[in-house]
C-alpha cells in the first residue's frame, strides 16, 4: 500500500462510496436476525438491494482500470505486468489476513497458540477482486477492448453449461449439489470454505468468480465511454438505456438461468451490469448536468479509500467481538444495552448506520490528510 494524493474522478468516487456505505451497513447489523429484507442478501434465486453492493464495486473497480490503462501504454510490458500481479498478490493477502485475523486463539488448557491455517477461509470478497481485476486487466492489456469484450461474453454463455454439466442430483443449480461447490470442496476442502450457510459453501468460490469478471470488464467499457461520451445528454441517455436493455436481457435469462449472488449466474451479472449503468449515469446527472453537490462529499469520503476503509470496517467488527463483557461480546453488550431500546429491527439498523459513520470517520481523517491508499 502507498499513500498518494492525486486528482479524482468525482463521479467514480461517489458511485464507490454509496458502495462501500451500504456494504458496511448490510455487513454489521446490530442483530442478524432482526434485519429489514432488503438489507439481507437473497437466500438463493432472486435478488434484493443488497445483492447489488459486491457486484457494483466489482463493477466500480473496471471504472478506474479505464483511467489508468492509458498510463500503462506508456510503461513497458514487464512493468505493467509488475503493477498487475503485485496488485493481485496485495488485495489477496489483505482478503485472506482478514479472513485469519486475530492469528492466535486460546486452546483448551487456555494456552494461547497460532490459529490453525487449516481451517482458515481461503477465498472471499477481496480475494474474488483480485483474481477478476487479474483475468481482466490482462485480456485487456494483452487483447485490447473488442476481444476481451467477445472473450467475456463467451464466459457468461458457456458458465451456464457448465453449471448445468457438472452439478449433481436432480437439480445441478441447488445450494448443495452446484458446480461451484463441487470444484471448491475438490480443490480446497471443507474446513477452507465459507461457514455462514450453516454448511460448507462459499458465495465467492474459484469457479463463479471468471463470470464475476464481466462486472469489471463492464465497468471499464462504461469507464472508456464516459470519457469520450458523458460529457453530453445523448451519451448519458445512451448510457441509461443500455442499462435499461441489460435488466431485460437478464429478466428474459432468468428464466433459464436464475438470477444468483451466491453462485454469480450470468444472468446476475448481466443483471447488476445494467442497473450499474443506470445508477452511474444518474450520479453523472445530478453532479455535472444539475451541479448539484450536496450529500456528495459524504459519499467522496469512502470512495477515495475504500478498500481500505472496508478493510477497517471487518478488522474493527473482529476486535468488537473478541472483547468479552460479562458473558456476552462487546459488538453485542452494545446493541442490547442501547440500540435494543428503539426497538429490535430500528435498533439493528441504527447499530449499523452509526458503525457506519464510525467507519466514515476514518475515510474523512484520512481526506483531511490528503492521503489516499491504493492497494
Amino acid at each position: 500500500m502507498q499513500a498518494v494524493a492525486k486528482e479524482r474522478f468525482t463521479a467514480l468516487d461517489v458511485f464507490r462510496g454509496m458502495t462501500i456505505c451500504l456494504m458496511i451497513i448490510v455487513n454489521t447489523p446490530g442483530n442478524g436476525d432482526t434485519t429489514f429484507a432488503p438489507l439481507e442478501h437473497a437466500h438463493w434465486n432472486g435478488f434484493t438491494p443488497t445483492d447489488l453492493v459486491f457486484p457494483s464495486f466489482m463493477f466500480a473497480v473496471g471504472n478506474a482500470m479505464s483511467f489508468v490503462m492509458r498510463r500503462w501504454n506508456e510503461m513497458g510490458t514487464g512493468a505493467v505486468l509488475g503493477k498487475i500481479f503485485k496488485r493481485t498478490i496485495i488485495i489477496f493477502l489483505c482478503g485472506y489476513l482478514m479472513y485469519w485475523f486475530p492469528f492466535f486463539e486460546y486452546n483448551e488448557q487456555h494456552q494461547l497458540i497460532l490459529s490453525p491455517i487449516a481451517d482458515t477461509r481461503i477465498f472471499g470478497v477481496l480475494q474474488r477482486i483480485a483474481i477478476a481485476y487479474c483475468l481482466a486487466s490482462l485480456m485487456l492489456y494483452f487483447w485490447g477492448t473488442r476481444t476481451t469484450l467477445i472473450i467475456t461474453i463467451l464466459i457468461l454463455i458457456l458458465y451456464w453449461p457448465v453449471m448445468l454439466m457438472f452439478g449433481t442430483g436432480p437439480d445441478p443449480l441447488d445450494m448443495h449439489t452446484n458446480a461451484v461447490l463441487r470444484l471448491d470442496t475438490w480443490l480446497v476442502g471443507t474446513k477452507h470454505l465459507y461457514m455462514g450457510e450453516g454448511f460448507p459453501f462459499d458465495p465467492e468460490g474459484l469457479l463463479s468468480t471468471f463470470p464475476s469478471v464481466g462486472n469489471v470488464v463492464a465497468g471499464y467499457i462504461v469507464g472508456k465511454y464516459v470519457q469520450k461520451n458523458g460529457k453530453t445528454f445523448e451519451g448519458l441517455a445512451k448510457l441509461f438505456m443500455a442499462g435499461f436493455i441489460f435488466i431485460v436481457i437478464a429478466f428474459w435469462w432468468n428464466y433459464g438461468f436464475p438470477i444468483n449472488k451466491k453462485i454469480w449466474t450470468s444472468s446476475f451479472v448481466v443483471h447488476t451490469t445494467g442497473l450499474d449503468c443506470m445508477l452511474l449515469a444518474c450520479i453523472m446527472y445530478y453532479f455535472d448536468f444539475l451541479k448539484k453537490h450536496k450529500g456528495i462529499y459524504f459519499f467522496e469520503v469512502f470512495g477515495k479509500n475504500p478498500l481500505f476503509v472496508y478493510l477497517v470496517s471487518e478488522l474493527l467488527v473482529t476486535i468488537l467481538y473478541m472483547i468479552p463483557v460479562g458473558d456476552t461480546t462487546l459488538y453485542e453488550w452494545i446493541y442490547q444495552n442501547i440500540f435494543i431500546h428503539a426497538g429490535a429491527y430500528i435498533g439493528s439498523l441504527l447499530f449499523a448506520i452509526c458503525y457506519m459513520l464510525t467507519c466514515w470517520l476514518v475515510g474523512y481523517f484520512l481526506d483531511k490528510k490528503k492521503i489516499y491508499i491504493r492497494v
